[in-house]
C-alpha cells in the first residue's frame, strides 16, 4: 500500500496545517487544533480559505 506525500503548510507553537497527497490523486488539508484535528478535502479547504479570509477583512474593521 502506497502512503500519502505530506507536506507542512504552516506551523506555530501550537497550531500546524498539513497538506497529504494521496495516492489516488486527491489531496487532502489536515488543521491540528491542539487535540482536534480537522480533516478536510480539496473544495472544503477552498471554502474554509476563503471563510479565513474573510474574517479577516471583516475583523480588520474593529
Amino acid at each position: 500500500m502506497e502512503e500519502p506525500t505530506v507536506q507542512t503548510l504552516a506551523e506555530t507553537t501550537n497550531y500546524e496545517i498539513w497538506q497529504a497527497d494521496e495516492p489516488d490523486g486527491e489531496a487532502t488539508y489536515h488543521l491540528e487544533f491542539g487535540i482536534a484535528t480537522l480533516h478536510l478535502f480539496q473544495e472544503e479547504w477552498e471554502e474554509f480559505v476563503e471563510l479565513v479570509r474573510t474574517a479577516e477583512a471583516n475583523a480588520k474593521g474593529y
